[in-house]
């Protein structure tokens, strides 16, 4: 039976498709190379390690327990040319990931936040989590949605910030505790600036307070002066990631929130698309469609959680009387007045996600920020 030129053409049309397909699935596996003789699943401790080791068949042939520190990684994975080695992310991932590489091996560092299978399990054990981590680096990498840890220089620059916001949540703690001494005595303290609550609030607090109240007095100013410190610092910081400046020239964005966002993203090439920086911090709603049914979710709440709190502040200085005008400020106050009280929120949440978006877009194509972008683009 001889067949037409319309049936030759599609099955030329199916094999090329079916080619093409194939490539598009064997990118995952071949970027990681050869796989390894020996794969190991590393279930981090803070004093003691479990580790499973599986052979090129698939079988376990040695498990057991080692000390978390270099000593102890050494004697046991330094010297034993190139194995692949999973482990989950967490304080211990860091160091370890870069040691492991400097010894030769394929090091990836899981996400478990993303696989159910490690963290909402009924037998879950270091035992258990090691060999899971192996067998799933023995069938596809991609499986543990592997990260990419940011780099010594970059980690103790963002470490500022988290020293700050530690700082920063005590001295509120402090002048909240404080605030509600004075409200025991029937008085109340004013509202002012956190920098400059001491000499506000000295003139208020009553005399029989006053003993108890001055070694927190005393103690507000030291975590005051201490965070100014460490704002000038991360101000300084704009000399290492110039795309600070470029950031800053958003609203509702300062030198905090731009050399968070810098420092927690690493880089711009991360996301293919802007938009999936709103996801990754998680201020997108979740996802729960099946069929006909489309529930309508709250935000994830994923990725970071002191940058997603940073662009929520940010969100709230755009909407708050003081801010600038500007096509997301106006967006974000329509959307604010629909739904009462629970609109406000959501209004903040969205514009914080779109404010994660636009910097995103910013980064990646160096340009600064625009109030109006269609007018402009008009122009």
């Amino acid at each position: 039976m001889k067949k037409n030129s319309k049936q030759t053409a599609s099955i030329e049309t199916v094999k090329k498709n079916s080619k093409e397909t194939a490539k598009v699935e064997t990118v995952p596996a071949n970027r990681w190379g050869e796989k390894p003789k020996v794969t190991v699943g590393l279930d981090l401790g803070d004093r003691y390690s479990y580790y499973c080791m599986i052979n090129a068949d698939g079988e376990v042939f040695e498990e057991g327990r080692i000390q978390t520190n270099e000593e102890g990684l050494h004697r046991h994975f330094h010297g034993q040319g190139r194995w692949r080695i999973a482990l989950e992310a967490g304080a211990h991932s860091p160091w370890v990931s870069r040691k492991l590489r400097a010894w030769g091996h394929q090091a990836i560092v899981a996400n478990p936040r993303q696989i159910p299978a490690l963290t909402e399990t009924d037998s879950r054990n270091d035992r258990n989590d090691a060999e899971n981590l192996a067998r799933f680096a023995y069938c596809d990498p991609c499986l543990l949605k592997p990260i990419e840890h940011r780099s010594v220089e970059r980690q103790r620059d963002l470490n500022l910030l988290k020293v700050r916001d530690t700082l920063v949540r005590a001295r509120t703690m402090m002048i909240n505790s404080l605030r509600g001494l004075v409200k025991s005595e029937g008085q109340r303290l004013p509202k002012c600036d956190a920098d400059n609550f001491v000499s506000r609030a000295e003139l208020f607090i009553p005399a029989g307070l006053r003993p108890a109240s001055q070694p927190v007095l005393e103690q507000i100013q030291q975590l005051t002066q201490h965070i100014q410190d460490l704002e000038k610092q991360i101000k300084k910081l704009a000399e290492h990631y110039p795309e600070m400046e470029l950031l800053q020239t958003a609203q509702g964005v300062g030198p905090i929130i731009a050399a968070a966002y810098v420092l927690t993203l690493d880089r711009p090439e991360a996301f293919p698309s802007s938009r999936q920086a709103g996801a990754f911090l998680g201020l997108r709603p979740r996802q729960k469609q099946s069929g006909n049914s489309d529930v309508q979710c709250r935000i994830s709440k994923r990725g970071n959680q002191y940058l997603r709190r940073l662009l929520v502040q940010g969100a709230q200085r755009i909407l708050g009387p003081k801010g600038e005008d500007s096509a997301l400020r106006r967006w974000g106050l329509k959307l604010a007045s629909t739904g009462g009280k629970r609109g406000k929120k959501r209004a903040v949440v969205a514009v914080a996600r779109k404010l994660a978006v636009i910097l995103h877009s910013m980064w990646k194509n160096n340009e600064p920020f625009r109030p109006f972008p269609e007018t402009a683009a008009a122009a």
